[in-house]
Formats: structure tokens, C-alpha cells, sequence
């Protein structure tokens, strides 16, 4: 089309949609979870490496897909799981608001549609245990992050220096997060080794996430649910 005057008009090239793919091989995201777990191990917090930000972003992807989500806000729910953790390299007070504002950094560069980074950067600065989710994929995170208790997070090798967070962790010898989408429900399934902790011991530590839980599953529609031992207690 020809502008007044008779000179061509410019057009914005066309760019692909910014994936989950892309977003995992850039050298500033890799680079940032890697340093923040380092921080994180001297601080004495459990895994929050690129094995947690994976996992969170699979599940969240996960919730979304059984629940019904258009394929394009599975995509977005999985980049925002990936990226959840990312402001840690700078500290761990208020890493959710720092890992969005450097999320919203990475994203434009990518080239990520704007409507789409907002949704993604606020989904990562309302992951704390305490926000509210704002968002699908806000409510998706919530569920992924908060369902990631495993033995395999804990990285203290001295069993008698466990803090209560440890033990609960080494307790939990099985986690899985189902999502039904007929019946709308998400279930947390655990299995945990009662010698190492017991059941009351882990709602001392995450009563107030499996309340977050039960607030995303309702936004996104559904009924939380808790099976512990293959006992349901929620």
C-alpha cells in the first residue's frame, strides 16, 4: 500500500510466536537460573534450579491442557512456570516481582507479543505465598509450583541437620498432580515416608500453600483436593 506521495508503506515483519523452546536456550535465562540455584544453595534452600523450572513449567502446561485451554495459553502457562524463579538471582525477598520485571525484559527482546508478556509477567510477580492468582496462567502456576515436594529438592547430605523444610521434603517419596477435567478437580497426590515426617508435619509446613492450591483450582473452576498415602484429607 502506498503512503501520500507515492512511497511504499513500511510493514512490521511478521514474527514467529515466542516458545517455551526458544525461551529455554536463551543464554540470559540460562545464565540466571543457574546463578540464582547457586545463591539459593548458599542460603540454604532446597533445588530451584532449571529441574524445578522445568517441572513447574510442564505441569503448568499440564493443568492448562486437561482443563481445556486454546493450545497458544498452554504455551504462555509453560514459559511462565520456566521463568517463575528467575528473580532469585538478584534475591530471594520479593523474587516474584524481580523475576517479572526481568522476565518482561527477556520477553520483549524475544520479540514476545505485548498482550502475551503481560499475561506471563504477571502471572511470575503473583506466585508468592502471599498473592492471589490473577490470571489462568497465574492459577496454573500456583498449582505447579506449590505441588513440587520431593526428596530430590533437598541438598543438605546431613540428615540430622535437617530443618523442618528438609524433612518434609525427604519425606515425600511421591508427588503427583492430576487433573480431571470432566469431574473439574486437581488432586495432589503424595506418598510420604512417615518415618521421616509425618502428615501432620507437612500440614505444619503447607497449610498455607494447599490453601493457594485450593484458590487456583477455583479460579480455574475446579475443587483441590489432597491424597496423602492414598488417603484423601482435602
Amino acid at each position: 500500500m502506498a503512503e501520500p506521495g507515492g512511497r511504499q508503506a513500511r510493514r512490521e515483519p511478521c514474527r514467529e510466536p515466542v516458545t517455551l523452546e526458544l525461551v529455554k536456550r536463551d543464554p540470559e535465562v540460562v545464565a540466571y537460573l543457574n546463578r540464582a540455584d547457586e545463591f539459593l544453595v548458599v542460603l540454604g534452600f532446597t533445588e530451584h534450579g532449571r529441574r524445578h523450572a522445568g517441572l513447574v513449567g510442564s505441569i503448568a502446561a499440564n493443568v492448562l491442557t486437561h482443563l481445556g485451554f486454546p493450545e497458544r495459553e498452554v504455551e504462555l502457562g509453560s514459559i511462565a512456570g520456566y521463568l517463575h524463579d528467575i528473580g532469585n538471582v538478584v534475591a530471594r525477598q520479593d523474587h516474584e516481582q524481580i523475576g517479572a520485571l526481568l522476565a518482561l525484559g527477556i520477553l520483549r527482546r524475544l520479540g514476545m507479543d505485548p498482550e502475551e508478556t503481560a499475561a506471563v509477567v504477571g502471572a511470575i510477580g503473583n506466585h508468592g505465598d502471599c498473592c492471589e492468582p490473577v490470571n489462568n496462567l497465574s492459577a496454573a502456576l500456583f498449582l505447579a509450583d506449590k505441588s513440587d515436594v520431593h526428596r530430590s529438592r533437598v541438598r543438605n547430605p546431613d540428615a540430622g541437620g535437617f530443618d523442618i523444610h528438609d524433612r518434609v521434603n525427604h519425606a515425600v517419596q511421591h508427588s503427583f498432580l492430576r487433573v480431571d477435567g470432566r469431574r473439574r478437580t486437581v488432586t495432589l497426590e503424595l506418598k510420604i515416608d512417615s518415618r521421616v515426617a509425618s502428615v501432620m508435619n507437612y500440614f505444619e509446613i503447607f497449610l498455607g500453600r494447599m490453601s493457594l492450591c485450593r484458590k487456583a483450582a477455583e479460579f480455574l473452576g475446579c475443587r483441590f483436593e489432597l491424597a496423602i498415602n492414598e488417603h484423601r484429607l482435602l
